[in-house]
């Protein structure tokens, strides 16, 4: 098969980002990650280059595996690319609808796009960004939840995060 594009804000990325992306390398011959600049979800705990360099750290053993950054639309990105497959990650129902009113977004933008749903594995199907985020704010450690090297970066980034949010 061709190039796959799997998106995402992957902030920070997670085992579950790294299963998908070990999964999908598996099934095409490239495949590139996307960090995407996503402004509904608020302020970044990373930049979208950091988050490109964790990414690049985490799968350099899987050599079909590019990392890039997009600051605008996904239908536009895909463009660069000849019928484009994108992989989307699914946890729960509540993904599903999101995903999939996305997807038929997508389509309509760009009707060469297709999006390929990837089921979570079982032991990630409760994981997210934001609970790592969560977890690091108080100092937690994450090494069921995170590559060591994203763990390092989390506390690095949020040390002393607790001790200012924390009443006097």
């Amino acid at each position: 098969m061709a190039t796959a594009i799997y998106p995402g804000s992957f902030d920070p990325p997670t085992l579950g980002h790294l299963d998908i992306i070990r999964r999908s390398a598996a099934i095409f011959n490239e495949l590139v990650v996307c960090v995407m600049h996503n402004g509904a979800k608020g302020q970044s705990l990373f930049t979208c280059r950091e988050r490109a360099q964790l990414l690049e750290s985490i799968t350099a053993d899987i050599p079909n595996v590019r990392i890039e950054t997009q600051g605008g639309l996904l239908a536009d990105y895909v463009k660069n690319y000849e019928e484009p497959v994108v992989i989307r990650g699914l946890r729960a129902v509540t993904d599903f609808e999101y995903e999939f009113q996305m997807a038929a977004i997508n389509k309509k933008l760009n009707c060469k796009m297709e999006t390929m749903f990837m089921v979570a594995s079982d032991k990630y199907t409760f994981l997210s960004s934001s609970v790592v985020r969560e977890l690091g704010k108080y100092g937690r450690e994450m090494s069921c939840f995170v590559p060591k090297a994203v763990e390092e970066a989390v506390h690095k980034k949020l040390s002393g995060e607790l001790c200012k949010s924390a009443p006097a």
